[in-house]
Formats: structure tokens, sequence, C-alpha cells
């Protein structure tokens, strides 16, 4: 059975993870990714461009889907050595969170919508995965909050 699933991690860190195939979440730990399996779809959630003070960005950020679920360790230095696993990520466009908000049934509070986000990982409905897909799709233009995105012009 596949899940859906939101990631929280940096703009900066998120295309680190995008360039390599792999995502690792909550600062390197080994639980989240463990929950991960083959074939899970998965949404990178940016609040920030970086980490962990960089200007605040509020947007998804890149999607794909958990390759094998294999979590494995790397060592970035003597002092980290974080789990990843690895993801197949597709082409996309960012999408910010805001015009989504009113829709996205796992955002209880649509006034402090932030604290669904603040575990750094998110199960998610396949519908509210399927609304953050269909906004980041190549060739829209970003949500809006009058409604859907309306194809780009070219």
């Amino acid at each position: 059975m596949r899940n859906y699933w939101i990631g929280v991690v940096s703009r900066s860190h998120v295309l680190l993870g995008v360039a390599g195939g792999f995502i690792q979440l909550n600062h390197g730990k080994q639980a989240p990714v463990k929950r991960l399996a083959a074939g899970d779809m998965l949404a990178m959630y940016s609040p920030r461009e970086s980490f962990p003070d960089g200007p605040a960005l509020q947007a998804f950020t890149a999607i794909g889907t958990v390759r094998s679920g294999e979590v494995y360790q790397v060592e970035m230095s003597p002092q980290f050595k974080p789990y990843r696993t690895d993801v197949e990520f597709f082409p996309c466009i960012e999408a910010p969170i805001k015009p989504l908000v009113e829709r996205l049934s796992f955002i209880r509070s649509k006034t402090h919508w932030g604290a669904a986000f603040r575990f750094g990982m998110v199960k998610v409905p396949e519908a509210d995965f399927a609304l953050i897909a269909d906004a980041m799709k190549p060739g829209r233009a970003p949500p809006s909050a009058a409604g859907p995105a309306a194809p780009q012009a070219t």
C-alpha cells in the first residue's frame, strides 16, 4: 500500500537531495526515513530558503517517489553522519503553500497552518498529495488563492 508524505526541509538542503537522488529528514535522524517504503510518494515543503535562518519561503520545492526504501548512513563529517533513503525526483515547479492551505485537509487549523509541519514529516491523504502534485506540475503558473493554477502561456 502506497503512503503519501511531506518532508520539511530548507530549499538549499532539498536541492542537495534532488541533485544526489536522496532525502534525509529531521537533521539526518534514522527514524523518519525508516517510515518510508518503496513506492511511497514524497513532497518536500521548505519553510525557509536555507537552514537555520534563511529568508522565509513557505513553498513545496520537490516531489518524487521513494526508490527501494533502503536506509543507509553517510559521513558528511566526523561529527555528522545522517541517514538517507533514495528518491526519484520528478521535474516540477515550486508551489507556494498559502494558496493551498484552505483546501488541504491535513491542515486542521487554517490560522496556524505551520503547526502541521512542526515534526518534520507528515503523512497526508492521497487527495491532499494530489492537490500539491497538481500545483507543482511543470508548465503551470504558481497556484493562486482564487483557485487552481492555469497553464502558462508559451
